[in-house]
């Protein structure tokens, strides 16, 4: 029997084709949708194969402060053909609404709902008999939520909890919902260190296995590390201690690893370990550079300098020449890339970086760091970049460079140049535009 339930749509605002059926086959979740008035930029191409005029193109892109699609929650009850009105009012001021998601029992569905502006982020219930809305998760924050590098969600449907990655406490860590009340049972992590992805929860036992960086002193903060972890917080172990930027790769049913390890100048050396306590059980390969070596090559350096503030540290890698000569002079090239969605020097071992060490062979020293407003530190160190892409680190990027030369006579910084891709275009850019008494070319 073929039964219409909305009546409504219209061209300018629709019904979404993308439904969710309750697991009981009772309700659907949906979202109606406003559409946007579309914007375009143009583009003349100058010289068509096919005719002698010009011909103008034209693309659909929005742009900030453009009118943005707006999608409404919406809720039907299919067994009594009829709309449940759920109060859409408070999420129209939206970036996105997503992740229609119901609960196994059917008595409620979840939505994720980012407020343009990236300022307010919640985890939203819309209940399935009264349509009534309220809020499981809210993350608020003066400059921005990191809703597309730092999220994290886990429902873990039989004990109605969530587990949740944050950074209200100015670190990303994991937390543990209780959706029944919308209140935090407990962190799962904390500290002044980053959680850096999920790799797997055990529900059964109460535990997950993550990556992490920046717990252990007098290591580089930005190496990767794996742990497991119980999810009221307890039992931390570090899986990978040994210092050094890891790779590990599960079994199926992640009783075992396989775990690589190197740094910029330690080459990779492959263990099996098991995944309850790190244990290696045995060694599968060390990578050999002795021919490498014998070929000339040079280990990138490791340096760090002290940040704008005085007191944060910069860590960046100086790259050589093979034919260097400690004796002579050499201009500094900069390599950047300053997106402010991730960190981006190199970690892991690299015989050739295949950016630049062509270049550093017309015999330059190249230079790579990650200034303040990239992520993977602190939130105060990411919020830098706030409505302030230009900076791009620039004020610490100079200042590292500076130092190396003290310690590096050898480097002249009355020539530095810098290049880069994409944003690192944009950065290096920059860098002649704003800074033109450090950056020459």
């Amino acid at each position: 029997k073929e039964e219409q339930l909305s009546f409504d749509g219209s061209s300018g605002e629709f019904y979404s084709g993308h439904i969710e059926w309750s697991p009981d086959s009772k309700k659907i979740a949906v979202a109606k949708v406003r559409i946007n008035e579309k914007t375009y930029f143009y583009i003349v191409e100058s010289s068509p194969d096919d005719q002698v005029q010009a011909k103008l193109h034209k693309k659909e892109y929005l742009k900030p402060g453009d009118a943005l699609p707006i999608q409404k929650p919406c809720l039907f009850d299919a067994e009594a053909g009829r709309q449940i009105p759920v109060d859409s009012q408070p999420f129209e001021n939206q970036y996105s609404l997503e992740n229609i998601k119901w609960w196994p029992d059917s008595k409620a569905y979840t939505f994720e709902f980012n407020q343009r502006g990236h300022q307010l982020y919640q985890v939203a219930e819309v209940d399935a008999s009264s349509g009534a809305v309220r809020i499981l998760i809210e993350e608020r924050s003066e400059t921005f939520v990191e809703y597309s590098g730092k999220h994290y969600r886990y429902d873990l449907d039989s004990t109605r909890e969530i587990i949740w990655m944050s950074e209200r406490d100015g670190w990303n860590h994991l937390y543990l919902f209780d959706a029944q009340n919308a209140k935090v049972k407990n962190p799962i992590t904390t500290g002044e260190w980053v959680v850096r992805s999920v790799e797997h929860v055990d529900e059964g036992n109460r535990t997950l296995l993550f990556q992490g960086s920046g717990q252990n002193a007098g290591e580089d903060p930005y190496f990767i590390h794996y742990y497991r972890i119980g999810l009221d917080g307890s039992g931390r172990i570090d899986l990978t201690p040994e210092k050094a930027e890891h790779r590990a790769v599960f079994s199926p049913d992640y009783r075992f690893f396989v775990d690589t390890w190197s740094t910029v100048d330690t080459p990779p050396v492959t263990v099996l370990k098991r995944t309850s306590d790190g244990s290696v059980l045995m060694a599968l390969e060390t990578a050999d550079i002795t021919d490498l070596l014998a070929a000339g090559w040079k280990k990138p350096e490791v340096f760090v300098a002290k940040a704008r503030d005085g007191k944060t540290d910069i860590w960046g890698n100086i790259y050589y020449p093979t034919n260097f000569d400690p004796s002579k002079s050499y201009p500094i090239i900069e390599y950047i890339y300053a997106g402010p969605q991730g960190s981006f020097a190199q970690k892991s071992f690299r015989a050739f970086h295949y950016s630049f060490s062509g270049l550093a062979e017309l015999g330059f020293i190249i230079v790579q760091m990650d200034g303040m407003g990239t992520s993977n530190r602190s939130k105060a160190f990411h919020d830098v970049c706030y409505q302030n892409l230009k900076d791009a680190g620039f004020p610490d990027r100079i200042l590292w460079i500076k130092a190396a030369a003290e310690e590096h006579p050898f480097m002249d910084t009355t020539r530095v140049g810098l290049f880069g891709g994409s944003a690192g275009g944009q950065n290096s850019t920059g860098g002649v535009l704003f800074h033109p008494e450090f950056y020459k070319a």
